[in-house]
């Protein structure tokens, strides 16, 4: 069972890591859902950790409709994750109608090669989970993440197993959203998934004393004095849920 471990800074790729990750995914601004790394914190990561390293590709927050020259930068920022020794790139890329748009997907699964790529919950957005699935597929996709179009892989568990048996050996179908220790094992045993993934971050405040009022530096009030933090224990219980549940569900084929 693959653990991935959603991160947007280094000391958080080391937690990750020593908690029992598998794979990291490394964003910037998770905030905004994640949008891709820098250079530098990319570079950073890479030489920090050695487990697999996938760099999400995305050019800004909001919609998954990109005009050409931000395909372009899409195009550039994979080219950089590949030098800097990333194990894959995390992407998606709808259409107008909120549909998979297979061909600009399939040309930067092509120039990701032969890094994997995953295609992010930008599945969940699509107006039919089941053609996504196939048009994620057909586009060369590795695998999806997704939470079955609900806000939380819980919610979407049932939506997530009929995927998990459409998709079959010809993508995997990573549950995410909301999964922590106390419901890890229900999701593997009701949906089939071989990998998860999770942030498990955890609000923590600022140490900066001096609070400016009045000011902010983006469209969030305060959050310039709020902070998110990922601890190792936290991934560690994660880590051992999911070996608990897979032993178990090994046992209980053998008997």
């Amino acid at each position: 069972m693959v653990l991935e471990i959603c991160v947007d800074c280094v000391e958080a790729a080391i937690v990750a890591a020593k908690g029992g990750a598998d794979r990291i995914e490394l964003c910037s601004d998770l905030l905004e859902g994640g949008i891709t790394p820098s250079a530098g914190l990319l570079s950073a990561v890479r030489a920090a950790v050695s487990i697999d390293l996938f760099a999400m590709i995305r050019p800004r927050g909001g919609d998954s409709l990109y005009s050409a020259r931000e395909l372009e930068v899409m195009e550039a920022d994979i080219a950089e994750a590949k030098r800097l020794g990333a194990n894959g790139v995390v992407l998606g890329v709808l259409d107008s109608d909120g549909q998979v748009d297979v061909p600009r997907t399939e040309r930067l699964v092509k120039l990701a090669a032969p890094m994997e790529v995953t295609f992010h919950r930008a599945f969940d957005m699509t107006p039919d989970l089941e053609q996504a699935c196939e048009d994620a597929i057909a586009a060369g996709a590795h695998r999806i993440l997704t939470s079955g179009g609900r806000q939380t892989a819980r919610l979407g568990a049932g939506q997530i197993a009929r995927l998990v048996e459409r998709a079959g050996w010809r993508i995997a179908v990573v549950a995410a959203s909301g999964i922590d220790p106390r419901n890890a094992a229900e999701l593997i045993s009701g949906t089939g998934v071989t990998e998860l993934h999770a942030s498990l971050r955890r609000r923590a405040p600022s140490p900066v004393k001096y609070r400016k009022h009045g000011v902010t530096m983006g469209g969030r009030k305060n959050a310039e004095f709020v902070r998110y933090r990922l601890i190792e224990a936290d991934v560690r219980a994660l880590r051992r849920a999911v070996d608990t549940a897979v032993a178990t569900a090994g046992a209980g084929r053998s008997v």
